[in-house]
């Protein structure tokens, strides 16, 4: 009967505890994604509610304590832990034990990096730095300390700091209003000079003297006339010759 008192004032205080320590451990309002002012999500550290000899506790303590942490996980939203401890509480006290010792740990660190992780959406490039750090640190007091509060402190900077120049819709360049489409004012204009009239034309300045393939051709005429001539005086001195005799 006694026994039976125990467990059931246990299990009470299993889920009266998550509670105090949630109204002690308020912090000042942060800010969000967005630069508005929320209320600050507070990560506890669930090592500190294991406070029992997971060895030798009897089954009542460790569903109690499993209980207190199953609590806090879902006031702080975490993925993968909520889930895996509702299972082992739901099934034998030694899979519950020994989901405590040893797959506890590993299923929490993960759900911390996820946390860690999903700040960086739509954040600036403060808070990205910051959640890329802890990332690449890995350890639990990383990323309890940032999702507590380095994640409001890279906020805050990247809330303060002015947004960037976006970019004109014009063109920064324009033409210049001194170019002028007319012609100077001062451009002077010379005619072009009249071409020579051709021979034979006005009967004054005659042209240039005829050279290159017309020149050939005279020459040409003028060796045949006399190849002709010749041919003819011999023809003729010969005829003559002819009659005499």
């Amino acid at each position: 009967m006694l026994r039976k008192t125990s467990a059931g004032v246990l299990m009470a205080l299993a889920l009266l505890i998550p509670a105090a320590p949630a109204a002690a451990g308020s912090a000042a309002p942060g800010l969000d994604a967005s630069c508005q002012t929320v209320e600050r999500k507070l990560y506890k550290d669930i090592r500190q509610l294991v406070t029992i000899d997971l060895d030798t506790a009897p089954e009542v303590e460790i569903r109690v304590v499993a209980n207190q942490i199953l609590a806090a996980t879902k006031a702080e939203a975490l993925p993968v832990l909520p889930a895996e401890l509702q299972e082992r509480l739901d099934g034998p006290a030694d899979d519950l034990r020994a989901f405590l010792k040893k797959r506890m740990l590993t299923a929490w660190t993960a759900a911390l990096r996820i946390s860690v992780g999903r700040t960086m959406t739509d954040a600036g490039p403060t808070v990205v730095a910051a959640s890329n750090k802890v990332l690449d640190d890995g350890s639990i007091e990383a990323s309890l300390a940032y999702l507590n509060e380095g994640l409001y402190a890279a906020r805050e900077l990247d809330c303060a700091s002015p947004p960037s120049a976006s970019p004109s819709a014009t063109p920064s360049a324009t033409p210049s209003a001194t170019t002028s489409a007319t012609p100077s004012a001062t451009t002077t204009i010379t005619p072009s000079a009249t071409p020579a009239a051709p021979d034979g034309e006005d009967g004054e300045g005659g042209g240039l003297p005829v050279t290159g393939s017309d020149t050939g051709t005279v020459v040409g005429v003028g060796g045949a006339l006399l190849l002709l001539g010749g041919v003819g005086y011999l023809i003729g001195r010969r005829r003559r010759s002819r009659f005499v005799a």
